[in-house]
């Protein structure tokens, strides 16, 4: 906000404007302060015929102080009797959930992902998810989806109960890789299409088959990648 959180002073000029019949814009020019500022003062704090400055800022005030209140810890996360440090534990899924924001993927979701991950069961129903992380169930309701369509996460009901659970599996980074392999033959393609329209002897043209000519090695190695994970997998499952 420009000119840093409004003082009692400048409530009490907001209210002295109101009652001359002044506009927000004008009242926002006296002060320094853009219209849209005044106005979500006036319209959180009584509308402009039952605005008052003082109460306005009592409940500012109040507002303030509710939200400095520190928010319960987190409960531990069971360790199935594994004997595990809590703390390490939580330590831990706090580098990795940091770890997959670096990667781009949104808060939420790499917290749910993070969750999910450190239990040994690999899956949890909302309710366990919102209590472990202290969100709303809509903020688990839209991760979950992010995720699910991202291939990270599927739904499946609990055994003898009316509830889903979302569970993530051994192949959730083979899924993620073959999306990364999918988008990768996308950017093979568009290249092609940018040397054929700009032109392989113009600037942009070769900068296109340059970036044509990463994009197919990036893709052949990461296609590479899934096949010897394949293998490795179907190897354990014949020894096992």
């Amino acid at each position: 906000m420009p000119g840093g959180r409004l003082t009692d002073a400048d409530r009490q000029h907001i209210a002295a404007g109101l009652a001359q019949g002044l506009g927000y814009a004008e009242i926002g020019r006296t002060l320094g302060r853009p219209a849209s500022t005044v106005m979500r003062e006036v319209t959180r704090n009584g509308g402009p015929d039952d605005y008052r400055a003082h109460r306005a800022h009592q409940a500012t005030q109040q507002r303030a102080r509710r939200h400095k209140q520190p928010q319960p810890d987190p409960p531990p996360i069971p360790d199935n009797g594994y004997g595990r440090d809590p703390q390490a534990v939580a330590d831990f899924a706090e580098s990795f959930t940091a770890l997959l924001i670096e990667q781009g993927l949104p808060r939420m979701e790499a917290r749910v992902l993070a969750c999910l991950q450190i239990t040994d069961a690999g899956a949890l129903t909302a309710a366990e998810l919102v209590e472990r992380l202290r969100v709303s169930p809509a903020s688990i309701s839209n991760a979950v989806a992010f995720l699910e369509q991202q291939g990270m996460l599927r739904r499946e009901l609990v055994p003898g109960q009316r509830r889903e659970r979302y569970v993530i599996d051994d192949d959730i980074w083979l899924r993620n890789l073959a999306a990364s392999v999918h988008m990768q033959n996308a950017l093979a393609a568009i290249t092609r299409r940018g040397v054929e329209v700009l032109g392989p002897d113009t600037p942009a043209g070769a900068r296109f088959e340059l970036s044509g000519e990463f994009v197919l090695i990036v893709g052949a190695a990461l296609r590479q990648a899934m096949e010897q994970w394949q293998q490795r997998l179907a190897e354990r499952a014949r020894y096992s």
